[in-house]
């Protein structure tokens, strides 16, 4: 593995574990406006990223690669209403799309057809990602505030 496919998957292990700051942070806001179900929804949201940075690094290891943990910055602590949240996490889950798409494209450059097929299953993962917030957001858009609760406790049941 090129050292230059390397340190852009080390990136990405940096960019997951952001994501799943953000996605705990949002699950502690929802928790707070008293939204057990959507909050519920984010925290496996965050395990989830966790576990990507995970399958990145045995990945690189198994190449002979070095995973690394690099500093995670800060993430927003607070937003609107819940809509606003989940409009939040879609737009965040566009851009890792393009990181993903961005991470294919320079294994294709380094001819790296090893690492291409590994991040595949990222580029199929991240469809079903943005389809499932999107009907969230589609969902509370529909809702409105008198159906609210309704999804929020139909989250809380969310694998």
């Amino acid at each position: 593995m090129s050292e230059k496919l390397q340190n852009a998957l080390n990136e990405q292990i940096t960019a997951e574990l952001w994501s799943a700051n953000l996605y705990l942070s949002m699950s502690f806001y929802l928790k707070k406006e008293g939204f057990s179900g959507m909050a519920n929804w984010m925290r496996k949201q965050s395990a989830k990223e966790v576990g990507h940075a995970c399958t990145i690094a045995e990945y690189m290891v198994k190449r002979e690669a070095t995973p690394k943990v690099d500093k995670v910055d800060v993430v927003p602590q607070g937003w609107g209403n819940s809509l606003e949240v989940f409009e939040h996490a879609l737009e965040h889950e566009k851009h890792i799309s393009k990181l993903i798409d961005e991470l294919v494209y320079l294994a294709s450059e380094e001819k790296d057809n090893a690492t291409q097929d590994f991040l595949w299953k990222f580029v199929r993962e991240q469809v079903e990602e943005e389809a499932g917030v999107q009907n969230i957001v589609n969902l509370l858009k529909k809702a409105g505030d008198s159906g609210i609760l309704f999804i929020d406790a139909k989250l809380d049941g969310c694998k």
